[in-house]
């Protein structure tokens, strides 16, 4: 242990917890709190309600004592807002998407990955015992070369919205691949929700596949509705299969019922309150536009992530200590997290942020940039 933190202080590579405080006097741009609904008042009063009916935690597994009427709710109205038949809460986002691969897969099934996926669908993946194959990032015609010749079933697996640059998958085209070659797609779209399709109903439904039989998604109860958690959602048929066989949801404890209650808030808020999703995507593109005009390397937003490159990791972690230092939070996302080896500052394009905040963060990310 002692080689390895030295091999990774020698990196720049060490990374520290640092407790946030009540009231932090930051801009907040480091967050996933996409909407600004984690602290809304309906929020909040939603969460606290649900644990003063239901109690601090779910005091078992979903199967055993751990379901409530509270989760059937958030299921019943999540899958209606994004489209799909039915939905299945678990825990957290990488939960579901456990619970999705290794349920959905078997020895003999072949599974072909985005080389950009999150780490939850990658431990899926090796979890699952199936045969793996990564292919090339949002590259359709190397998913068609996986599954050509293959003889059994086969998942695709990818990110809707990719989390470190923030561009979106290439979903009805990877559709087609699959179905091509009667293959099912999973989608984790953890990213999409909230920002993308109608009234931020997620990608799935803006790409036209929400619903259909072939297709299961996953999404996080903890990125644009402000929470916690994670669910899967599909066809009746998949979540029933994912009841009886996804070790991921039968042996962990339920979502204790105050994250349920401020998601199922949150989640009513939004269909209430539809601008929501758009702001994000403009205050997204806003950032990209006047960075990029500053001379910076920013990646074209697809939702609400904005990546900046950085020269190396030692200056990746000074630029974001430095914006720290200026009162604005950003994240810093270096290798391992990043598949391609290239240092990042990690923006959150958050709905709720003021033009006179969208400025300062500008001002800001570009008065500390690394010089090259």
């Amino acid at each position: 242990m002692d080689a390895a933190h030295a091999e990774r202080r020698r990196a720049g590579l060490v990374r520290t917890l640092r407790p946030r405080p009540v009231d932090s006097p930051l801009l907040d741009l480091a967050s996933n709190d996409y909407l600004g609904l984690a602290r809304h008042p309906e929020v909040t009063r939603g969460a606290a309600a649900a644990a003063h009916r239901w109690g601090a935690g779910a005091t078992g597994s979903r199967l055993v004592t751990g379901s409530t009427e509270l989760h059937a709710r958030l299921e019943t109205e999540l899958a209606a807002f994004c489209g799909f038949e039915a939905a299945l809460v678990l825990s957290s986002g990488y939960a579901a998407n456990l619970a999705a691969v290794t349920a959905l897969t078997a020895p003999g099934t072949l599974l072909v990955s985005d080389a950009g996926n999150h780490a939850s669908l990658i431990d899926g993946c090796r979890l699952s015992r199936a045969r793996t194959e990564v292919v090339p990032h949002a590259d359709p015609e190397a998913v068609r070369t996986a599954l050509t010749g293959h003889d059994g079933r086969a998942l695709a697996v990818t990110d809707s919205v990719f989390s470190v640059d923030g561009d979106a998958a290439p979903l009805p085209a990877l559709a087609e691949v699959c179905r091509a070659a009667g293959a099912a797609l999973l989608v984790d779209d953890a990213h999409g929700l909230g920002v993308l399709g109608d009234g931020g109903s997620g990608a799935l439904r803006a790409a036209g596949l929400a619903g259909d039989g072939d297709v299961v998604a996953t999404v996080t109860l903890s990125k644009s509705l402000g929470s916690q958690g994670g669910a899967v959602l599909g066809p009746a048929r998949v979540i029933e299969h994912l009841v009886n066989t996804a070790r991921s949801f039968i042996f962990d404890t339920g979502l204790a019922p105050a994250a349920v209650g401020g998601a199922l808030a949150a989640l009513r808020l939004l269909r209430r309150e539809p601008q929501r999703a758009t702001r994000a995507g403009q205050v997204a593109r806003e950032l990209h536009g006047r960075l990029t005009a500053a001379g910076l390397a920013a990646v074209r937003p697809d939702a609400a992530v904005v990546s900046v490159r950085a020269p190396s990791p030692e200056a990746a972690v000074r630029w974001a200590a430095d914006c720290r230092t200026a009162g604005l939070a950003v994240g810093c996302f270096r290798p391992p997290s990043v598949p391609d080896g290239i240092s990042r500052l990690r923006l959150t394009a958050r709905a709720d942020l003021t033009d006179a905040q969208l400025g300062m963060a500008v001002g800001t990310i570009v008065a500390t940039a690394p010089v090259v």
